[in-house]
């Protein structure tokens, strides 16, 4: 690191300091602070997944788990072995200097309730706080969190306004979205503008904070079902719309037609399918397979088993082959379901707030 000014004069600018041991500001603290806490966990004879490196897991003889989920200086323990907890958190407390919140209820402005029908996430403390930060705690609500039919244009050199408030404002909404799908497509629009925003641009994201002001406790529930069947749900609009598999995101290339939009996004479905068959894998967690991933185009799932190749297919063939190996091996299947039957997040893009289907 440079040397503090006070020392400059002393040893001269040429000079730098090696340091023994990593300080908070530093760019690579948290990579030191990661390396130092994953060596100690290790040594408990915890493993690290490859599914999510922040995690580790330990399995016992009795087939039971206790599994760690680290972000930063905030942790995680669960597991249903409660002798290895006990000795994990003193190892913890030996190590490093840690404090035993209780059972988990708010963990990175997330919010946890638990009751017999499962376990309801969401924010509504985080919302509160973002709407006391921009002075819009006591407005008058809304009931959609976007204009029907809305157009945003790019601003001119002119127009552009104070573009730091507006990421800051954009990014806390980004991460909002976790836990309330029903913003997802407005701040998604919003979110295209963040290096030129203008005037309008800000009232787009106002309107989403009235929405928010009448709605602040929503969130997801997590409902016990009785059983660990993975069902993944794709679609994809032509011309401009969004992929959703697990998060809502713009297609990164033009599709030449709603078939080809369609392999794509059934794509990213399969590779989350693949992603959690990995981290349940891991976690000794059985599964049922075939894995459900579900689609309403009939062109998609029926040029996905059909084993001829045709000319007119050959600009989607990489998402084509990667979908049939996978239904060949049987780790998917494809079932048919109709647009209007499926289960869908409301994107009020093309719909009035009285038709809206969730």
């Amino acid at each position: 690191m440079d040397l503090p000014p006070s020392f400059e004069e002393k040893l001269g600018k040429k000079k730098v300091c090696r340091l023994k041991k990593s300080l908070y500001s530093l760019k690579q603290s948290p990579r030191v602070w990661f390396e130092r806490f994953g060596k100690v966990i290790k040594l408990q004879g915890y493993i690290q997944s490859q599914a999510n490196h922040t995690m580790f897991y330990k399995h016992s003889r009795e087939g039971k788990i206790v599994v760690l989920i680290v972000y930063a200086d905030d942790i995680i323990l669960t597991g249903d072995d409660s002798l290895e907890l006990e000795r994990l958190k003193k190892v913890l407390t030996r190590e490093f200097e840690i404090k035993d919140l209780g059972p988990l209820k708010y963990f990175l402005g997330m919010e946890f309730a638990r009751s017999k029908k499962g376990i309801f996430i969401s924010q509504r403390k985080y919302v509160l706080d973002l709407l006391s930060e921009t002075g819009l705690l006591g407005c008058k609500a809304i009931e959609t969190p976007v204009k029907l039919n809305l157009k945003l244009q790019l601003a001119s050199p002119v127009e552009m306004i104070d573009k730091e408030k507006y990421q800051r404002l954009v990014g806390r909404l980004i991460y909002l979205s976790h836990t309330r799908p029903d913003i997802a497509f407005a701040v998604s629009m919003v979110s295209q503008f963040m290096h030129s925003p203008n005037q309008g641009h800000f009232d787009a994201v106002y309107k989403i904070l009235r929405y928010l002001r009448g709605t602040p406790g929503k969130g997801l529930l997590y409902e016990n079902r009785g059983h660990l069947q993975v069902d993944v749900f794709t679609d994809a609009d032509w011309a401009g719309s969004v992929i959703v598999t697990w998060q809502s995101k713009k297609q990164s290339v033009v599709a030449r037609s709603s078939a080809e939009a369609e392999f794509k996004a059934v794509t990213h479905g399969i590779c989350e399918v693949l992603w959690i068959k990995q981290l349940l894998e891991e976690l000794k967690v059985a599964s049922p397979l075939p894995m459900k991933v579900f689609c309403d185009n009939k062109v998609v799932i029926t040029i996905a088993h059909n084993p001829v190749l045709h000319d007119r297919t050959k600009h989607v063939d990489v998402d084509k082959h990667f979908i049939k190996h996978k239904l060949e091996n049987g780790l998917i299947v494809m079932p048919y379901i109709p647009r209007l039957n499926k289960l869908q997040i409301y994107s009020l893009r093309d719909c009035q707030r009285s038709s809206l289907m969730i």
